[in-house]
């Protein structure tokens, strides 16, 4: 049992953060998860790498990179998935894997652009570099991403009501994230 100060304290917590999930502010949540997220997930991915081999460095830049490449992310998905609703409505199982399925087919592979496109142009590369990438890894990264976001992607759609959805997306994102991370900075 809490003690009842402990208690106002989680109630003035919960009606404080219930503006960031409604309206315009909702945009700003998902923007900011999206940057934070991505950002910790390369934390993660580095502290990995780090720990195999103890005389690499923290590269704060490179999470910085992610953290603005998450960002720009977050206002792609927060309209995808705004207008994926309106185009796709209800719970329906039938709905739900319409919902999942165009979000495979057509979401993926245009985020994934962004994402690789992104990172080069924050690393200061030209674009066709991040093309070849995106190139080279896309198909890999592809069948990764069929084993993680369906399953994530049906409780998103089927469970979750719509203005926490990108905020679920993100913590699914945090494990999806430090995976391609890994796959972005690999050294071949």
């Amino acid at each position: 049992m809490l003690p009842r100060m402990g208690k106002q304290f989680l109630v003035r917590i919960r009606f404080n953060w219930r503006p960031l999930f409604q309206g315009r502010a909702l945009l700003f949540t998902n923007t900011m998860s999206g940057g934070v997220l991505l950002a910790l997930a390369d934390i993660l991915e580095q502290s990995r790498q780090n720990f195999r081999k103890s005389h690499r460095v923290q590269d704060w830049r490179r999470t910085g990179n992610m953290f603005m490449v998450g960002c720009s992310l977050g206002p792609l998905m927060h309209c995808w998935y705004t207008w994926l609703d309106k185009v796709l409505v209800g719970k329906a199982l039938k709905t739900v894997g319409k919902k999942v399925l165009v979000d495979q087919l057509v979401s993926t592979p245009i985020l994934s652009l962004w994402y690789f496109s992104g990172m080069t142009v924050m690393e200061e590369r030209t674009l066709t570099e991040g093309l070849k990438e995106f190139k080279d890894k896309f198909w890999e990264m592809y069948r990764a991403d069929w084993c993680v976001w369906p399953p994530a992607q049906m409780i998103n759609f089927y469970f979750i009501s719509p203005k926490f959805r990108i905020i679920f997306m993100n913590f699914v994102d945090l494990v999806w994230c430090t995976y391609i991370s890994n796959l972005k900075h690999r050294v071949s």
